[in-house]
């Protein structure tokens, strides 16, 4: 009953996103390329747009979509491609009826993004029923790639593994052997504690507890205090969005720092630092598959998103627009818009754009591709508001990501 009411409120509540749509494809001109289903290639965005990841993903991932759909000329095969955003709320329940309705009734070919792990897991069952094509770039656990994998879900941006991998093995290396996890109580917190806790005991460091915390808590007090009084030499944070921009005022605000403990922010974008300040942040390690400021590709891109959204992109944002174009050009090669023929095609391409060089598709569902460890900058380094970060290394990405070896995905065969 609840699935069925959730259904009927979309109904109502998103007629601009899903209905319209149809609307629109079954008034395409005649002319338009009998190989897209229904005329309109249409893309779906599962977004936090006014919750804790809004200023992560939200309305600025919808502004990377319009412009990759902008830049690739708003039609493939002579059929116009539409952008469908909604707000899941992060709720699993919201964006699994979403989802459906969208491949039901709404004419959505594809979701190219779903902000928050919890959320993209029950959407990626929901396209792994419909036969439909489903690729992540904001949320993080790792498990879209294991357990959770399917023959039509890519994950492009990052993920949990790949953060521990580059981030708590630096830190570690750094003298940072003992460790706390302040952690986001859902999929995406778990699986980072879990990930970063391996590669600590791996490289000889120790966990000395952990406590976890709901999604969206105003207050850190209690357990920073449990961090502070636990002795470990650095406090993981495996949260992210206005949780790790709280986690870490309030950890300045306790004096957890200037106590001697150091901070790992196991997954901070560029706008958490632009918010926090490098007064607070100069010194962190973190880890990010993109840099506005990497090379003059990155810089010119960059530029364009700034002039239309106001700020400069994350990783996660610019991963949009780079899984908007290949997709495009997937169907394209394909010359349909059938799942099969999408996916062959997007497996058999390279990535080579701005975002990534040489990157690649594995059968896991896995986009590889290099991620970089940077340092945060001292108030006296930086030439500018958005001049944040120092590369400290380039991580391969057949270093940064777990190996084919370790997967628990199906497909893979060993």
């Amino acid at each position: 009953m609840r699935t069925t009411l959730l259904a009927a409120a979309l109904a109502v509540a998103l007629p601009g996103m899903a209905w319209q749509g149809v609307a629109r494809a079954q008034q395409a001109p005649a002319t338009t390329s009998q190989k897209i289903s229904d005329g309109v290639v249409r893309l779906g965005f599962l977004l936090d747009m006014s919750g804790p990841y809004a200023d992560v993903t939200g309305p600025g991932s919808a502004a990377a979509a319009r412009m990759a759909v902008e830049d690739f000329g708003g039609k493939v095969l002579g059929a116009p491609v539409e952008v469908v955003v909604a707000d899941h709320q992060n709720k699993p329940d919201i964006a699994a009826a979403t989802a459906r309705a969208w491949f039901d009734t709404g004419g959505v070919d594809a979701i190219l993004d779903v902000a928050a792990s919890a959320t993209a897991l029950a959407a990626a069952d929901i396209a792994r029923a419909k036969n439909k094509v489903i690729v992540f770039n904001g949320p993080g656990a790792v498990r879209l790639t294991n357990e959770a994998c399917s023959p039509v879900s890519v994950h492009w941006a990052y993920d949990t593994y790949a953060l521990a991998n580059s981030t708590a093995l630096a830190t570690v290396k750094a003298g940072g052997e003992s460790w706390f996890f302040v952690t986001a109580d859902y999929a995406f917190g778990q699986d980072l504690e879990r990930d970063a806790s391996a590669v600590v005991k791996a490289n000889g460091g120790k966990v000395l507890g952990s406590v976890r915390v709901p999604l969206n808590n105003p207050d850190f007090s209690s357990f920073l205090l449990q961090a502070q009084g636990s002795g470990a030499k650095v406090v993981g944070l495996a949260n992210a969005g206005a949780d790790t921009t709280n986690s870490i005022k309030q950890a300045a605000e306790f004096g957890l720092t200037q106590g001697g403990q150091k901070l790992a922010g196991l997954l901070v974008y560029i706008s958490d630092v632009h918010s926090l300040g490098l007064k607070a942040t100069q010194g962190m390690l973190l880890t990010e598959g993109f840099y506005w400021d990497l090379n003059d590709e990155t810089r010119a891109w960059s530029k364009r998103y700034f002039e239309r959204v106001g700020k400069m992109p994350n990783m996660s944002q610019a991963g949009v627009y780079s899984t908007v174009t290949h997709y495009l050009k997937a169907v394209q090669k394909a010359g349909a818009d059938e799942t099969a023929a999408v996916m062959t095609a997007m497996r058999e391409a390279p990535v080579d754009d701005f975002y990534a060089r040489g990157g690649r598709i594995r059968e896991d569902g896995r986009m590889i591709h290099d991620m970089y460890l940077f340092e945060v900058k001292k108030p006296d380094e930086s030439k500018g508001p958005w001049d944040l970060y120092k590369l400290v290394a380039t991580v391969p990405g057949d270093q940064a990501f777990q190996p084919l070896s370790a997967s628990r995905c199906p497909l893979v065969k060993k």
